[in-house]
């Protein structure tokens, strides 16, 4: 069985809006394409997947825009060539390597799980919550920023219930981020 992962970036005081922590950096930008590698296929929702897609689909003309840094390309080349599913209510279609996920939330990504591969990779905010409730995050992988970012959308804000988790890996970057990743227990 596959297993899921949730990752993202989130502030000291648990902001988790994309801008709210430091800018991407070389050893981030690096991290973040091997947790990527690590999953055979990403699953959005519809804000994240769109999101995702205006900053890292690759443009029609087959090469990546001049204000990307030559060490954001790995991230962008895998992120874009990943197989996507994703999740939505007012999607008709999906493209970007990309298809919809259908009926129920709970046994869809159930279904999705129990296919062969390395696992799966889930960012974003609301998607998450939902699957935390639903006990299918196999672990949580959190790049604290160390900023107070004092506004915008807190991690996992309105669970159902708490949710013990075990550190099971760490590592500091040299920009004070440190990646803790963890288990349910």
């Amino acid at each position: 069985m596959r297993q899921l992962r949730y990752s993202i970036n989130i502030t000291l005081d648990g902001c988790c809006h994309h801008e709210a922590g430091l800018p991407p950096d070389e050893e981030s930008m690096s991290y973040w394409t091997a947790e990527l590698a690590r999953a055979d296929a990403l699953l959005f929702g519809r804000t994240t997947y769109s999101m995702m897609e205006s900053a890292w689909r690759k443009p029609p003309t087959g090469r990546w825009p001049d204000w990307m840094s030559e060490w954001e390309i790995p991230f962008a080349e895998t992120i874009d060539r990943a197989k996507k599913y994703v999740v939505s209510s007012t999607l008709n279609d999906a493209d970007w390597n990309a298809e919809l996920v259908q009926g129920k939330l709970g046994p869809a990504v159930e279904r999705l799980k129990q296919l062969p591969g390395k696992g799966l990779f889930v960012g974003g905010v609301t998607l998450p919550l939902a699957l935390a409730d639903l006990g299918l995050i196999d672990e949580y992988v959190f790049l604290v920023q160390p900023v107070l970012a004092g506004h915008g959308p807190s991690l996992l804000h309105g669970l159902r219930e708490r949710i013990r988790l075990e550190l099971v890996d760490r590592r500091d970057f040299r920009s004070g981020v440190s990646a803790l990743r963890f288990r349910p227990i």
